[in-house]
């Protein structure tokens, strides 16, 4: 089934401490959101690339990608003041009829089996995202105290892609604009319109590169997707 998938790769990414956009970094000798945007152009599935980016860096961009097949599929967008603004403005150039993917620009290692998978169910359900099940114990503590013991076995830690139905996705945002709502990602929107969103379980090594640290992991992953018997 054909979709949209929307990159956001307008963060200024302060806790990776590069003193430039992380996703020009290299892992392996490509920057690494080449890494991701690859993941999308080598499906046939994917129709549109919906490419969130700083306005002064999408020059930048535009000459990375200007060698690399299939960039005629990737539209840019310019990004807004919160992340949350940047994909209503990816919304802006979705095709109402697809369903949309939207996805950090520094989660390079999302594979195709989760991708199809999120986007059947949302076809059939309007919202869906990918999860793991959180493997450590959670406490809530206030001033440096712990107040709670949270049961974990209900507990997942969400990551993206997140897939929706353009029109229940878009109607999300418009409400929390008016409401001057800010959620903490997309699927927080649609679970205040009271819209059921669902989950399908996905790998731990869907990691977000944020800070410095998790570059050595990364490589850790690239390694090990390359092993060979």
């Amino acid at each position: 089934m054909k979709y949209q998938a929307m990159v956001l790769a307008a963060g200024q990414g302060k806790r990776m401490g590069a003193g430039k956009n992380k996703l020009f970094l290299e892992l392996n000798g490509i920057p690494i959101i080449l890494h991701t945007l690859h993941i999308f152009l080598n499906d046939s599935k994917c129709s549109k690339i919906i490419l969130v980016t700083h306005s002064k860096e999408e020059a930048a961009f535009q000459k990375l990608l200007s060698h690399v097949a299939g960039r005629e599929k990737v539209v840019f967008v310019h990004g807004g003041t919160e992340r949350q603004n940047s994909v209503y403005n990816g919304l802006q150039k979705a095709d109402n009829e697809k369903i949309v993917l939207v996805h950090d620009g520094a989660r390079p290692f999302v594979d195709q089996i989760v991708i199809q998978q999120l986007v059947e169910l949302a076809n059939q359900k309007g919202a869906a995202v990918v999860a793991v099940p959180v493997k450590d114990t959670i406490k809530r503590v206030a001033k440096q105290q712990v107040v709670e013991t949270i049961e974990r076995s209900s507990l997942w830690q969400v990551q993206t892609p997140q897939a929706f139905r353009v029109s229940i996705l878009r109607d999300a945002h418009e409400q929390a604009a008016i409401d001057q709502y800010l959620g903490t990602d997309d699927a927080s929107l649609v679970e205040r319109m009271m819209h059921p969103v669902h989950i399908i379980e996905g790998s731990y090594d869907n990691i977000k590169l944020t800070t410095s640290e998790d570059l050595y992991f990364a490589q850790a992953i690239i390694k090990k997707r390359n092993y060979t018997c």
